[in-house]
């Protein structure tokens, strides 16, 4: 087929990717943004056997074994994996982004230096450049993410790990990078300079993330998204292959404007998540003396009682009700309410769970109607004509030390004015402290009630005492 028609093919790939990114962009046409970017993928994948030319027999079947491979695990991840797993599954996914990546670069290069392979190529700084950018970014990402997994997992400490030098430590790795990344453009032809650059900048990944906390991870995430976005398009480069080009780009790009988003929800820099060191999970030694005496436990009879006499509701959903998978129970909730005719609507925080998004779609899987999940900005002016706050699982969100503490490691985040509602109802285990690891004077505040229990169930029995009222 004619260059002509194959780049034809690839640009109608870019315009579904670019669509479906924009509906992904709202929750009602989300699914169509799926499917038309599956068929864009189609597409690409396509064009690159059209522009390979003739595909043999043993081709077939190799192509063949991965995409059984691939549609199985993809397949068993798709129903084993539970929705409070999904930040861990992102991070995984972003990892191996990066791995082929750099797997493609390094391979693109070793071909070329086969005997009887044309080496032209090897002088072009497109090439070699790109080659280079690949093997970092892309190794960068996959021990990254693999440290981002284990953060989010618990297969590694939450806490931020820092020793004397670390920052110094890092940027002599990155300068390792660079400068194996200039000898492998200097002299492709040693193989052995790309192997270099994927080992020290491998290193570099994990220098970089482990000390992140894991209260951060949300922005890590966005972050090493849009890494292997840029680790793609690099490899289009590589491979002179627009589709990745374009495709690589507008994941890193969207990438990086969600990582603005999350540190703008938590009043923070990128750089200050990075090299920072906060967000680790701190104990509270002084905890128990904050609370003890202060707080007021409640029951569901009571909890009925107060929602049976209000007019509006607001539920504030957190990472507790995703660990409890209480999201049914919550509908049930709301089903109940509503039909007594109270209003009730959801306050949604940006960084609410382990990644952007996260309890929009823990609710939209049991659904709660989209036009009922109300973002912070919208709701925190109308606390004060709340009746009745349900927080469930959820803590630093709604913590006022954001607002009273400029020491505490949530200074100046953007919080839910839960406190300016009439009755505020708190779902929770036990007064264990949230990511920051910091206590929640919210607790103890004189319209604030403690319902001591697991989310499911503190909600089932909510449900079950509402139907005696």
């Amino acid at each position: 087929m004619e260059k002509a028609y194959i780049n034809l093919i690839y640009l109608v790939s870019s315009i579904l990717f670019i669509i479906g990114l924009k509906l992904l962009s709202h929750p009602k046409t989300a699914v169509r943004g799926n499917f038309t970017g599956a068929l864009g993928m189609f597409l690409a994948v396509v064009g690159v056997f059209f522009e390979y030319g003739t595909i043999t027999q043993n081709d077939i079947i190799i192509i063949g074994a991965g995409l059984l491979v691939g549609t199985a695990i993809g397949t068993f991840i798709a129903l084993k994996v539970e929705m409070t797993g999904m930040p861990q599954l992102v991070a995984l996914l972003n990892g191996l982004g990066g791995l082929a990546s750099f797997l493609v670069g390094g391979n693109s290069l070793m071909e070329i230096l086969q005997p009887g392979h044309d080496t032209k190529q090897l002088a072009d700084l497109q090439f070699t450049i790109s080659t280079a950018a690949t093997g970092i970014i892309g190794a960068v990402t996959l021990t990254g993410s693999l440290i981002a997994f284990g953060k989010l997992q618990g297969l590694i400490s939450e806490k931020a790990v820092r020793y004397f030098g670390d920052q110094i430590v890092k940027v002599l790795f990155l300068i390792g990078a660079l400068y194996l990344g200039y000898l492998n453009v200097i002299e492709p032809t040693k193989i052995e300079w790309y192997w270099y650059i994927v080992l020290v900048a491998s290193i570099l990944g994990v220098l970089l993330v482990i000390p992140i906390g894991g209260a951060d991870m949300p922005v890590v995430i966005a972050l090493l998204n849009s890494y292997s976005g840029l680790a793609a398009s690099a490899t289009g480069f590589v491979l002179g292959n627009n589709v990745l080009i374009i495709s690589g780009s507008l994941v890193g790009a969207s990438g990086i404007l969600l990582t603005q988003i999350m540190c703008k929800a938590m009043n923070r820099s990128l750089p200050n998540v990075l090299f920072g060191g906060l967000g680790a999970a701190t104990s509270s030694a002084d905890t128990g003396d904050i609370y003890t005496g202060k707080t007021k436990a409640t029951s569901a009879e009571e909890v009925a009682m107060l929602l049976d006499m209000a007019q509006r509701v607001v539920i504030v959903p957190g990472y507790g009700m995703a660990v409890a998978q209480a999201q049914h129970a919550v509908r049930e909730l709301y089903n109940q309410l509503t039909d007594k005719g109270i209003e009730v609507e959801f306050a949604i925080h940006p960084v609410a769970g382990r990644m952007p998004g996260h309890m929009n779609v823990l609710l939209a899987e049991a659904d709660i109607p989209y036009d009922k999940m109300k973002e912070m900005d919208e709701i925190n002016p109308t606390f004060n004509t709340v009746d009745v706050v349900i927080i469930n699982g959820a803590n630093d969100v709604v913590n006022p030390l954001a607002k009273t503490d400029p020491g505490s490691p949530i200074a100046g985040m953007p919080i839910l004015d839960v406190d300016k509602a009439k009755t505020i109802i708190v779902i929770k285990r036990s007064l264990s402290p949230g990511f920051a690891g910091v206590p929640n004077p919210l607790f103890i505040q004189e319209n604030c009630l403690m319902y001591f229990q697991d989310g499911k169930k503190a909600t089932q029995e909510i449900v079950t005492a509402l139907k005696d009222t």
